[in-house]
């Protein structure tokens, strides 16, 4: 890999000093992104789990799981730049070793594709009152939601196992 000069290999230089030399630290950016994590990725399941349950016939419940999704939302997003924020310290930790990962890159494309299912899961919501094909497009799009989540903590847990 090339070297990076300049203020910000600078920046990375210090900061991976920094961090390497206070456990304290450590520990807080590592509690940032588990906690976004489970926060975060915790509310997003638990609605999407709920509306994976709900049947065209359950109509009178739409509603509510509407405005459910809606206030997980605002939750999901905070967990979401918990983990951006913590994410970019941690890899900046170690920059070149993540920078060669293959599974740092996998866990990268998982998360655009959880970011991106996250705006369709948005828009389906919103579509998907009285609609019984815009609800199945919602509980398509949970379900993802639900699949990306665990796949990008199965990642994050390998990656400093593997590489």
């Amino acid at each position: 890999m090339q070297t990076m000069t300049g203020p910000l290999s600078r920046a990375v230089d210090w900061w991976t000093t920094v961090y390497s030399n206070h456990a304290t630290l450590r520990t807080v950016v590592a509690f940032a992104h588990v906690g976004g994590l489970v926060g975060g990725g915790g509310c997003a399941i638990a609605a999407d789990r709920a509306t994976l349950l709900l049947t065209p016939q359950d109509r009178p419940q739409w509603d509510a799981q509407f405005a459910t999704i809606r206030r997980a939302h605002r939750i999901v997003v905070l967990g979401l730049v918990l983990l951006f924020l913590s994410g970019v310290l941690l890899a900046a930790a170690d920059l070149p070793t993540y920078m060669e990962s293959r599974v740092f890159w996998i866990k990268m494309a998982l998360v655009a594709a959880l970011l991106g299912n996250g705006t369709v899961l948005v828009r389906a919501e919103r579509q998907a009152p009285g609609h019984a094909a815009g609800l199945r497009r919602l509980q398509l799009a949970s379900a993802l939601s639900i699949a990306l989540w665990f796949l990008t903590t199965l990642l994050g847990t390998a990656l400093p196992n593997v590489g």
